[in-house]
């Protein structure tokens, strides 16, 4: 799949695997224990090894340091109506979010401009 097209848990998995984290995917209920539309979580553990979904697309906890520790640049362009995301060779990526725009850039500048997706994830 193009770089530029994931998005959501194909965008996260991506930025697990340009990080060399190990993450493990998981079906979920958006209502927890209760029934109800399910979704592909990814799981990572962290410190005592509590389980925690790994999404730094959405989440700044999670993205925000990739992107300091990566120096990548957001900005926004008011004439594509987007967000942009661009790393120290002056590589870009958009996206509709500040977060989704950096993530992009940062797979790319790790795996490429195509990504090879698990068969959960197609």
């Amino acid at each position: 799949m193009k770089t530029s097209e994931l998005t959501g848990p194909t965008l996260d998995w991506a930025v697990a695997m340009a990080s060399g984290r190990g993450v493990k995917l998981t079906l979920r209920s958006y209502l927890g224990d209760n029934p109800g539309p399910e979704f592909l979580a990814l799981e990572w553990e962290h410190g005592w090894k509590e389980l925690y979904e790994y999404c730094p697309s959405t989440d700044w906890e999670q993205g925000g340091p990739i992107i300091e520790r990566e120096k990548i640049g957001i900005g926004h362009d008011p004439e594509l109506r987007c967000w942009l995301g661009v790393d120290t060779e002056s590589k870009y990526q958009m996206g509709n979010t500040p977060l989704i725009a950096a993530m992009r850039c940062y797979v790319a500048s790790k795996l490429g401009d195509e990504v090879e997706l698990p068969e959960e994830l197609r």
